[in-house]
């Protein structure tokens, strides 16, 4: 069929079906002028259906779904969490209330590494970065008021995010919620730990083990649960580059795909269900291109090494937050726009989801005013740019079409690199992914430092200035509180049923059967955080990252 006979094949079989079910968000889109906006123009190269097609259809270059935004926004989310359960609270429901549409949550460093609040290893660390969570009591409060049926959420925790969404599904059974109602997203990518960021616990064995009961339960329990956010994100923030952000987070699916298969899982039952979480930097064209990029070669890996069938398997659906690395104590205004720009290539790009990081971040934690700026930033891009108004916009560009092929070219070449060191654990194992992001780093801090890389108020156009922002501060004294909070809560348990659950545990921990249901039966109880991840500790140990080779 030509082009043409194939633009009317999708309208008719894939595109008329979801108006019908869900109309699209006005009857008619125009520009100020009112020139009609196409939903959708399509090209005339010969290799166009092989390398573009239809918005959510193979190979999902234009997009995962047939009316992308004109049928609805991307989620709008704002990273949020510090000091106590019930400061985080707050600050969610003001989010919700200015028009924020999901929640994303930010776990203090001791609950990102599994232990406690009253753990001499959380000293000076309790609430700093993020929401501290030390028992389901904690999670009571964070969640107070917030019905978890109404709300998407994210919750960025990786080598303990098996207990962490325990303690979520918990909170909703206590709302009389079933967890089948329950959307949102776990990072539980633990493999970018090791390369980039660093808050791992485990070996990899125990911890991909942990991954995939996580897939096998959400599968029967959790359906439209993303129950991983394979991350580029860190990655980049680490000093990838764009082709390196999109190779090692594809290869690092990959692994996990694998890992599930050999777990017994049929692809089909988990994929739906995998995600993606990138990084938005100033490039602006090489962003947009790598976004596009990104779902054609995922899509590609999924029907071809994986022989998925299902064509939703198939789709990349990606979260978005726009580069912290880029933003500057120097001039923090000029964060806005970048902030700005970086967005527009996540919402270009055909983002699911996407974080605005506030102009403050590099100095401090965000102030609710420069939280509202940021959000205010991707709502006037969604409501007063028209940008929304069109699929996948850029496409026939000259340039995006040759940024997306050469990303694409360059990424796969990788990935194959990495097959033949056996794949991204063993890749990881040995140092070679890590080398690589530390000589792109090194070759961009050499770029900055002889000015062959503009950084606005930093290596160029300076000025002397003194700070006036409004800057948030964290009372040391929660600290106090939190452990006053756990102490309560150790008070008030079943002792002899505290050392049961914790024996059980250990004796699970040592076998393979799935550990979720256990977990959430621990939680329950009011196990803590660290008595958990204590006992996971002394029967798996704690990785230690050997020396590259």
């Amino acid at each position: 069929m030509s082009i043409q006979e194939e633009l009317q094949h999708w309208e008719e079989k894939t595109l008329k079906p979801l108006i019908t079910k869900y109309p699209e968000r006005k009857p008619e889109f125009t520009t100020s002028s009112g020139i009609p906006m196409p939903r959708l123009l399509a090209g005339s190269e010969p290799d166009y259906l092989q390398k573009l097609g239809f918005p959510g259809e193979y190979p999902f270059t234009r997009g995962v779904q047939p009316t992308m935004y004109r049928g609805r926004f991307w989620t709008m989310r704002q990273y949020a969490g510090f000091a106590t359960a019930e400061e985080s609270n707050r600050r969610y429901r003001y989010l919700l209330d200015q028009g924020q549409t999901g929640l994303s949550v930010a776990f203090d460093l001791p609950t990102q590494i599994g232990y406690d609040a009253d753990d001499p290893m959380a000293a000076g660390e309790v609430g700093k970065v993020g929401v501290a969570v030390s028992s389901l009591a904690d999670m009571e409060v964070l969640f107070q008021n917030i019905p978890l049926d109404k709300v998407s959420t994210s919750m960025t925790i990786n080598a303990p995010a098996a207990i962490l969404l325990a303690m979520y599904i918990a909170v909703a059974r206590r709302q009389g919620i079933d967890s089948s109602k329950l959307r949102g997203t776990i990072q539980n990518d633990i493999l970018k730990e090791y390369v980039a960021r660093g808050t791992y616990i485990f070996p990899p064995g125990p911890s991909m083990r942990l991954i995939t009961d996580i897939f096998g339960y959400c599968a029967r329990h959790v359906p439209y649960w993303n129950t991983i956010s394979i991350s580029g994100y860190h990655i980049r923030e680490a000093g990838a580059t764009a082709v390196q952000e999109v190779a090692f987070t594809l290869a690092n699916a990959i692994a996990y795909v694998q890992a599930a298969i050999e777990a017994g899982l049929k692809v089909d039952e988990f994929a739906t269900q995998l995600s993606f979480f990138f990084n938005a930097h100033n490039n602006f064209l090489e962003e947009i291109a790598k976004f596009r990029a990104a779902r054609r070669l995922w899509a590609e890996i999924m029907r071809e090494r994986f022989q998925a069938a299902d064509p939703r398997s198939w789709m990349l659906r990606f979260h978005t937050q726009t580069a912290g690395s880029t933003l500057t104590a120097q001039q923090p205004e000029n964060n806005v726009v970048r902030v700005t720009l970086q967005a527009l290539a996540a919402v270009f790009g055909g983002t699911q989801s996407l974080h605005t990081n506030s102009m403050d971040e590099a100095l401090w934690l965000p102030t609710e005013k420069s939280v509202r700026v940021a959000l205010r930033t991707q709502q006037i891009i969604a409501y007063e740019s028209g940008v929304a108004d069109s699929i996948d916009p850029l496409a026939g560009s000259y340039i995006i079409e040759y940024l997306t092929d050469e990303i694409a070219a360059r990424a796969r070449d990788y990935i194959r690199r990495i097959d033949d060191i056996g794949g991204a654990r063993e890749a990881i194992e040995r140092g070679y992914m890590q080398s690589e992001i530390q000589q792109a780093a090194y070759q961009y801090q050499k770029a900055v430092e002889k000015k062959a890389q503009v950084i606005v108020g930093v290596n160029a156009f300076q000025v002397e200035e003194s700070l006036t922002l409004e800057r948030l501060k964290v009372d040391p004294a929660i600290e106090a509180a939190q452990r006053a909070r756990l102490a309560d809560v150790r008070s008030r348990r079943d002792a002899q049923k505290v050392h049961e659950l914790l024996s059980r545990l250990e004796s699970a921990a040592r076998g393979s059967e799935s550990l979720m249901p256990l977990f959430i039966e621990c939680v329950e109880n009011y196990l803590t955080l660290g008595e958990i991840c204590g006992v996971l500790r002394r029967v798996w140990g704690e990785y230690q990252p050997a020396a590259w080779l």
